[in-house]
């Protein structure tokens, strides 16, 4: 489309003759607020402190004290479609944002990124004049496009922020993060033994730059979204967090649940009336576990108890830099989780992912061996089923499910300069979406979204807004009906009543129960009405069919781990020939978007001019955890393969040859789990030795030529141990991966969501 010369003054040959004009950018109107959306993972309904629990979080709770604490506020079950409905005021469905990013199907309803045609509250904001930001969890792109490589069209930066200092993935090392600023990959500015963690280091970026906006611009608001990666797994926290919460949970779940559900009663947070749900299947009363059960599950509680009770000073920091620079009074600030407590732990909890991911169920008996490392930079750990259904008070189920404890979240809103003095520290127990928030921040300030974004027309904001809500506590709810669907579970809310379905994946919906519950009375749905009310339920399904069709829903889709993994195609990062071809210097690679070594046959062959006393890593996958790293050091060419710490480290007994030298290992998998590595020179086989476990999944961290980035996969070596001579290239031939190495790969991913 082509743009018009827009110039009003006049031009003539000389400047006496010529009136001059001056294009006027959009600006705000005067004492237009700032708007600032903080955005928790996996944070169930009581794990708040003025939510129920007996975690400190002083900072939170100050905001809802000041502020307004929302007590029936709904998210979608998962991460990646509820920040899409955040983010566009519409729904997860309707914008491409079905479940996480990480896959296309080629339906409407998953893109892998936001539809063009549902612009972002950044995108909206800048226009209107707004400086806007993002730092924390993006989880937006599919993964295979954030690499260095691009494309960019789906990053922040093109997505309406100026800025952003984050990652792009669904979760990351708190510790040794892998981090993106605006477009390019950054490393972290210390490490865990200098005392850096990614939560501090989000909220010092994100008030670097408010700094920068209002120290040259005061005049113009800004618009910041800060998502942590907090509390998603893996839960690590400073040691003096972890040591603050040392025996605070030996009671269990049991007891603990019990205490948070009274203070939940004595204080209002749910309405009188509401009943405990029972024990979700699978999570053993407290006394029937083992000691060793409950001491891994109380030091996990304490893991998660420490980074929440972190982060949430993070958020004190966050609050005090706006009041430092006098943008606090107004400042629209928005807190929320993005789904309930995860169930990705499982009965026991999660030591190590990737053990899990290759099919090894590490039980407490053992698991107890390391219950010192949990929390900290060498640990990925997730709690287990029955601290998830504590966290989730007083609902059932969990993250990815359409019932409570899945879809129902503490949020928190704070405006002094916007909220009557007399309605501070009251709740709202109003029906609220998380699509309802940008449409209610447009309502506040004024703006209209345009029809037009980009040369793409727009489908319209669908969220409902809550404004009428905020002065006056007795006011109805606006949104009266709203439908949920994640990986084929359903659910629909009309006027506090509610339909649920809870999919088995694979299942035939044919033989499946829908569930009828009255809100209003039984708010943790405890009470099923189905049979004895079957027209309401007829009702409820019906409505839930025909907001599915409106809402862009269709087709249903039930598929979880199959649709992760490489895609071999031509124009992707994954050639169709499985030849991959990394030429450094070059940036680390997040691991869908690089060779695959896991569960397959591997040929990787470095080139090399050796020169006499050249040392380095060539290749390497993983961290210290689990992984592969191909080096020289002491003049041999050495490789490490680290399943879960056991090493096998093979080293050529001659030395490395002078000149072009092609550096080769072969990984050749074998049956039940095991295989071989073998080492080359020019082809020629140098070394070998066993590997007692090949593993299908190798990493969640992604690869690095010519370094390691991150914690170091091998012991023999300090990261970055960079090469120091002349490496010309890194190929890798990988073969077809095996059915259980694929479905590891999925599994891994789908955990990592």
């Amino acid at each position: 489309m082509a743009v018009k010369n827009e110039f009003r003054g006049k031009v003539s040959r000389y400047v006496a003759d010529s009136e001059p004009w001056f294009p006027e950018p959009p600006h705000p109107p005067a004492g237009a607020p700032n708007v600032l959306l903080i955005l928790l993972d996996d944070t169930g309904f009581s794990q708040i402190g003025c939510f129920g629990s007996d975690i400190e979080t002083p900072n939170i709770d100050a905001l809802a004290a000041d502020g307004l604490q929302f007590t029936n506020f709904h998210v979608t079950p998962l991460c990646s479609p509820t920040r899409a409905a955040l983010l566009t005021g519409r729904s997860n469905h309707a914008v491409g944002m079905r479940s996480v990013s990480n896959f296309v199907t080629g339906f409407p309803n998953q893109l892998g990124h936001i539809s063009n045609h549902a612009a972002t509250v950044g995108e909206v904001l800048r226009g209107e004049g707004w400086a806007t930001f993002a730092v924390g969890k993006w989880h937006l792109a599919p993964m295979e496009q954030c690499s260095a490589a691009g494309p960019f069209d789906q990053w922040p930066l093109a997505r309406g922020f100026d800025r952003f200092y984050g990652f792009l993935d669904g979760e990351t090392d708190q510790f040794h993060p892998e981090l993106i600023a605006d477009n390019h990959p950054v490393d972290p500015p210390a490490g865990p033994e200098e005392g850096y963690h990614l939560s501090q280091d989000i909220v010092e970026n994100a008030l670097r730059i408010v700094a920068d906006y209002k120290g040259v611009r005061p005049d113009r608001p800004f618009m910041g979204y800060v998502a942590f990666g907090a509390t998603h797994a893996p839960h690590q926290a400073p040691p003096e967090y972890m040591a603050k919460y040392r025996g605070r949970f030996d009671e269990g779940w049991d007891v603990v649940r019990e205490r948070w559900f009274a203070k939940q009663l004595a204080t209002g947070v749910v309405p009188e009336g509401t009943v405990l749900a029972p024990h979700n299947p699978g999570v053993k009363p407290w006394a029937e576990l083992s000691d060793n059960e409950r001491r891994l599950a109380c030091r996990m509680q304490e893991a998660f108890a420490a980074f929440l009770d972190h982060t949430d000073a993070q958020i004190g920091r966050l609050v005090e830099g706006l009041r430092r620079l006098g943008q606090l009074d107004n400042t629209i600030i928005v807190l929320h989780a993005d789904n309930g407590a995860s169930q990705e732990g499982g009965p026991f909890g999660v030591m190590h992912e990737m053990k899990f991911f290759n099919g090894i169920i590490e039980m407490p008996d053992e698991a107890i061996k390391r219950i010192d490392e949990i929390g900290g930079p060498h640990s990925h750990c997730n709690y287990p089923w029955g601290w998830a259904q504590c966290g989730n008070t007083p609902y059932r189920w969990y993250k990815q499910n359409t019932h409570e404890g899945g879809v129902h979240v503490p949020m928190v809103m704070h405006w002094p300069a916007g909220f009557p003095a007399a309605q501070r520290g009251t709740k709202r127990d109003q029906f609220v979406h998380v699509s309802d928030i940008v449409a209610t921040v447009y309502d506040i300030v004024g703006v209209t979204p345009p029809d037009l974004v980009k040369g793409f027309e727009q489908m319209p904001v669908t969220g409902r807004s809550f404004r009428s809500v905020l002065p006056d506590p007795a006011a109805p709810a606006t949104n009266t009906v709203q439908y949920f669907e994640n990986a084929g579970s359903l659910a629909v809310v009309a006027d506090g009543w509610k339909a649920v379905l809870k999919h088995t994946m694979g299942q035939s919906y044919d033989g499946e129960k829908w569930e009828l519950y009255d809100l209003n009375s039984d708010r943790s749905e405890c009470n099923d009405l189905a049979a004895s009310m079957p027209g309401k339920l007829a009702e409820m399904v019906e409505l839930w069919w025909q907001e599915a069709e409106r809402n862009g829903v269709f087709p249903i889709d039930d598929r979880g781990v199959q649709l992760f993994g490489a895609r071999f195609r031509g124009n992707s990062p994954h050639p169709e020939d499985r030849r991959y071809v990394y030429r450094p210097p070059m940036s680390p690679m997040p691991g869908q978007a690089s060779a695959g070594l896991g569960g397959r046959t591997v040929h990787l062959e470095a080139t090399v001019h050796y020169r006499n006393g050249d040392e380095g890593v060539l290749y390497k996958n993983g961290n210290r955890n689990s992984g592969f790293s191909m080096f020289v050091q002491g003049g041999r060419f050495v490789v490490d393969y680290n399943a879960f710490g056991d090493h096998t480290v093979v080293e050529s007994p001659v030395p490395v040859p002078e000149g072009e030298v092609r550096l080769g290992v072969r990984l050749v998998r074998g049956d039940n789990r095991t295989g071989t590595v073998s080492l080359e020179f020019d082809g020629v086989q140098v070394a070998t030795a066993d590997l007692p476990l090949y593993m299908t999944m190798l990493s969640s961290v992604g690869p690095s030529i010519g370094f390691d980035h991150g914690v170091s996969v091998s012991t023999r070596y300090e990261s970055p141990f960079a090469w120091t001579g002349d490496l010309r290239q890194v190929t890798i031939e990988a073969g077809k991966r095996s059915r259980d190495a694929a479905a590891a790969e999925a599994r891994s991913e789908m955990g990592r969501q």
